[in-house]
């Protein structure tokens, strides 16, 4: 392999890698820390009119807060916050978050539109986030193996 391909290559794939990494342990603190010292919630599922929104596997959600959590501007009208919550979603939406259905939540109190799946909601959970680390780990050594073939 030429040196300036394995050099980029190297580059990119470590690049990619490290940004995954970073990202999948930025979503994991911040799941677990709405979880804990978040506010419990039951939201119902919202039917969108959006095509673009039905094809979201992340339902649109639409919950309550007290009036203190709804000073910052997150809701829309007197304590109704609708938001997509963060975290695992699988490729297609389940029958069980059809239009209507309810699904327990936590919510960050200082921002309230920012929302994850309570811990029983979500599973499989950690066997997805393991495979995304998986997957910036290959990177992170498939950039770091060129780069040494690069001479670098």
């Amino acid at each position: 392999m030429d040196t300036t391909t394995a050099m980029v290559g190297g580059l990119v794939f470590t690049l990619f890698g490290g940004a995954l990494l970073l990202w999948c342990a930025a979503e994991v603190r911040l799941r677990l820390w709405v979880r804990r010292r978040g506010m419990s919630a039951v939201a119902t599922v919202v039917a969108e009119e959006d095509v673009h929104g039905r094809l979201d596997s992340a339902p649109l959600l639409s919950f309550s807060v007290p009036p203190s959590a709804c000073g910052t501007g997150a809701c829309g009208i007197a304590g109704l916050v609708v938001a997509r919550p963060r975290g695992h979603t699988p490729l297609r939406r389940s029958d069980r978050l059809a239009p209507g259905a309810s699904v327990r939540i936590c919510y960050d109190p200082r921002r309230p539109s920012r929302v994850v799946p309570a811990a029983g909601e979500v599973r499989r959970a950690a066997v997805v986030d393991l495979l995304w680390s998986l997957l910036g780990v290959g990177c992170l050594t498939a950039g770091a193996g060129l780069l040494a073939a690069a001479g670098v």
